[in-house]
């Protein structure tokens, strides 16, 4: 199934908005794209262009049981976080082994020398946010504006 197929026509656009279904996790395993030097890849699908995000890139991502990351790798200018919301699994960062679960959170600095497995028996999903390091200038509350707008739904 290309990364496409299913996927590309589930998009909303509002003047500030973008929505985009990427389909359920189960279904995560079912996104693929060219990698050039690898071919397909299953399990991975990149959200910058699906939602035209301007600050970071977001990947979904479903490794099944014993997969792993051919290879090690470093960014030029971009830290990334990994959010692991289902399964178990290995990172090696620098030589270093941390074990990920779901609920574990990993950030690594562009020069981080990183690969990751799935060693459990269930597909490990998680999220990568990929920006570039030190960008960020406001966050949180501090960058929240409350209008005075009172909150109404339609019945």
């Amino acid at each position: 199934m290309s990364d496409c197929a299913t996927h590309c026509n589930k998009t909303r656009n509002g003047t500030h908005f973008t929505a985009y279904e990427s389909g359920a996790r189960s279904d995560w395993p079912d996104h693929s794209l060219e990698i050039p030097g690898l071919g397909e890849v299953h399990g991975k699908h990149f959200l910058k262009d699906r939602v035209g995000l301007t600050g970071c890139e977001i990947s979904i991502n479903s490794l099944p049981p014993g997969g792993g990351m051919p290879f090690h790798h470093t960014h030029q200018q971009n830290e990334e976080v990994y959010i692991f919301i289902q399964g178990k699994g290995q990172m090696q960062i620098d030589g270093e082994i941390l074990d990920v679960q779901e609920g574990s959170i990993v950030r690594i600095n562009p020069n981080g020398l990183r690969t990751w497995r799935n060693n459990s028996h269930e597909p490990l999903l998680y999220i990568v946010v990929q920006m570039r390091e030190n960008s960020l200038k406001q966050y949180g509350f501090g960058d929240g504006v409350v209008p005075e707008k009172a909150v109404s739904w339609p019945d």
